[in-house]
Parts: C-alpha cells; structure tokens; sequence
C-alpha cells in the first residue's frame, strides 16, 4: 500500500500544473462552503436569538386548543390553577430550563381621550419577562428601559404611539371585556415605545400581569401562556420532546391532553427565512459536489488517456487490475485530501479575519448588530469527508478503464 501511495503522489508531482489547478479548484470550492456556512450560521444565530430573546423564549406552553383559536386572544382557554401548578414543578425541576415567564394575551381599545384604536397586550411580571426574553429592553425606542415596567405604566409600539400622537408619561385609558363579556376600563401611564419586532405593522404592547388581572377582573392564578428560556438553545428539541411527553400524560375528563407545547419555530414566521437559510446551505453544498466531481473525472480521464502506454507496460510486467485501479483512486484521493486540506487552513484564517475586522449590519431600528461567523468542527468534518469522497467517487471511472485495458492494446497505442 505504501508503494502504491508514493507512485501516486510521484504522478501528481509529474502533472504539475494540472494537479495544481484541480486542487486549487477544489479548494475554492470547501472556503466557499466553510466560508458561507459559518456567516449563514453567524446571521441565522443573531436572527434567532432577536426573536426568541426579545419576545417569544424558545419554548412556549398552552392549554390545548389555544393556539388554534390564538387569533381571538381567548381568555376562556386560559391556564388555571392545578395546571399552572403542574407546568412550574415540571419546569423547575428541568436543569435545561433557565428561566420562565408567565403572560396573559388580551386584546382592548386603546384611547387617548381624544381617540381610540386597537392594540394587543401582553401582560407579563417584568422580574420573569427580563429573565426570559432579556433582549427586550433593546426594542427600547423611548423611555426608562430599566425595570421594564411597574403597575399602572405601559409600554407602546412605535406605530400607536405616532398615530395617537403619544408621548412618555402621557395617561391613556384601556378598555377591554373579560371572559364573562363585562367592560371595564383601567388608566395608565406611558413608560415606553417599543419596536414593533415585526416590523412598521406591529400593534403589541406590555402591561404588568396584576393590572392585567385587574382589567380583566381575574381572580386567582390564571394565565394565557407560559414562554420558556433554555440555558442552551441546542437542547431545543431534547427538551421540547421530554416536556411534550411529561404534559401529554395529564388529560381533562374527556381523557384529552390539557396542554400544548411549541418551539419557536412553530409560533414564528421567521423560522422560514432560518429554513431557506439551511435550504441555501444545501444548495452550496451541491454545488461543491458538482466542483470537486467534475474537476477530479476530468483530471483522471486525462490521465489514463495520456498513460495508455504505462499502464499497458505496469500491466504487462505482471501488474494485477487491482492495484491499477487503486493506484489512481489514490491518486484522487490525494487530490481531496490536499485541496481539501488546504480549503480549510485559508477558511479558518478567513474566519479569523472576520472576527478581527467585524462585520455589522442594521436590523430594523438596531443599528450595527455585529455578526460573529464561527464553524463547529463537526461542519468541517463533514464538507471534508464529502469533498474526500466525491474526490475518490470521481476517480472510479477513470480507475476501472485503466484497470480493465488490454495490456497489448495498449502498448500499441500511440
């Protein structure tokens, strides 16, 4: 075996310029790859965490049938005592769970004295809701971030704010019914203007969980939805999977589920954009297929045909088709192994330099949100295994003609 490594890497030096084209090609194609999945990676990670951090943890549960009728902000589909019981002691004995945030999701009529409009509020208990979804305070266009909010004080979307034409510690009136359809009316004080996450279109804001309860006139524990903050966003799945089968076993009398559990994914629109993303990686990933098999059949048909008379002599002298074939699938093989090699040395490198010089881009209101591109070493294994293997898949053609020539035939060839 080790003769037949040094025959083939004597062949490869003979071809110098060949050789060195294909592996350069081969290269270009793994820093392409390595390069486009640590900054996909890199923007798909702060996309994400934007989302889940600012507004919507990474896990969240509901009474069944909540989210099927989430349109309508139903208060009849609530959490209720024993079941927010049960969640919280599942939760707190989870060692995934970092935080939790329990929320009441109503709708009301929102009036400056001189107006009236829509909006949709979460009611949160600000201790909890900075635990779980700490990037809040960033959506902070006015006002005092620290403490989010204290009763009686409310934060506003951007967009109600202009069209209602409110400012900081302006009084505003909300009215809204509560599940037995009574009205009632509550004041408060504008503590801060929000971005809207979802865009210029969005119409959320945040009051404290207790005057929620007093505006609805809720008694006792009660609430819409529990958002749930990981300690590690890649035990999502493994989480989600162990919380759905711990809930799946409390059932109401008509023995069906009482809760339902959803990842983020699930609950936002943006996970699409985070699916073209892997879709997109995908797609380079083909293409460096493409690049490595095309580049490696072409350099080894070339060469069997340009070796006609040594391969027909090394057959010859007693040389078995065996070790014919071998001898140039090695020879791909040092071809992906060496353009391989050396596509990740100058990726790394390339990776390094945009940590140090830092590349910022504007997210909505946020300005120079810092991409951090980093690539875990499983990633690398696998575009290396790949391009090695289609490098060696490449050859076999190529490999098995040579092997199967007929020795005179070959030597006559000129």
């Amino acid at each position: 075996m080790n003769n037949i490594i040094k025959m083939a890497a004597r062949n490869l030096r003979r071809y110098k310029r060949r050789t060195l084209l294909t592996s350069i090609l081969i290269t270009l194609g793994v820093v392409a790859v390595l390069l486009f999945i640590s900054v996909s990676g890199s923007f798909k990670s702060l996309m994400v965490g934007q989302i889940t951090d600012s507004m919507m943890g990474h896990l969240q549960v509901h009474r069944k049938g909540y989210m099927a009728s989430m349109d309508s902000l139903p208060l009849n589909r609530n959490l209720q005592g024993k079941q927010l019981g049960k969640v919280k002691e599942i939760l707190d004995n989870n060692d995934a769970v970092e935080a939790y945030s329990m929320r009441i999701k109503l709708g009301a009529m929102f009036s400056n004295f001189s107006e009236t409009t829509n909006i949709r509020l979460t009611a949160i208990n600000p201790e909890q809701e900075m635990k779980t979804a700490p990037m809040l305070q960033d959506r902070f266009l006015q006002g005092e971030k620290e403490g989010l909010m204290d009763k009686g004080e409310i934060l506003i979307p951007e967009l109600i704010a202009k069209g209602m034409k409110v400012k900081i510690g302006d009084s505003i009136v909300l009215v809204a019914t509560n599940q037995d359809g009574s009205v009632n009316g509550q004041s408060f004080v504008v503590r801060g203007i929000l971005e809207g996450i979802s865009g210029p279109g969005g119409r959320d804001g945040y009051i404290h969980l207790a005057d929620a309860k007093t505006l609805l006139r809720i008694e006792g524990k009660e609430v819409s939805e529990i958002a749930i903050r990981l300690k590690d966003m890649g035990d999502l799945e493994k989480v989600y999977t162990a919380l759905k089968t711990k809930l799946s076993t409390f059932k109401n009398k008509q023995d069906k589920p009482v809760f339902e559990v959803h990842t983020w994914e699930k609950l936002s629109p943006f996970s699409k954009i985070a699916s073209m993303i892997d879709l997109m990686t995908l797609f380079i990933k083909v293409m460096l297929v493409a690049i490595v098999l095309v580049s490696i059949m072409n350099v080894m048909v070339m060469s069997v045909y340009e070796r006609i008379n040594e391969i027909g002599t090394i057959a010859a002298i007693g040389t078995k088709p065996g070790k014919i074939m071998a001898l140039f699938l090695t020879e791909g093989l040092l071809l992906g192994v060496f353009g391989t090699l050396i596509g990740v040395v100058l990726s790394l490198i390339g990776i390094m330099g945009m940590n140090i010089s830092g590349i910022s881009f504007d997210f909505g209101r946020q300005k120079g949100l810092m991409l951090s591109p980093t690539i875990a070493g499983s990633d690398v294994l696998i575009v290396a295994v790949i391009v090695i293997a289609i490098a060696v898949l490449g050859s076999l053609q190529p490999a098995w003609k040579a092997a199967k020539m007929d020795p005179i035939t070959a030597l006559r060839h000129v």
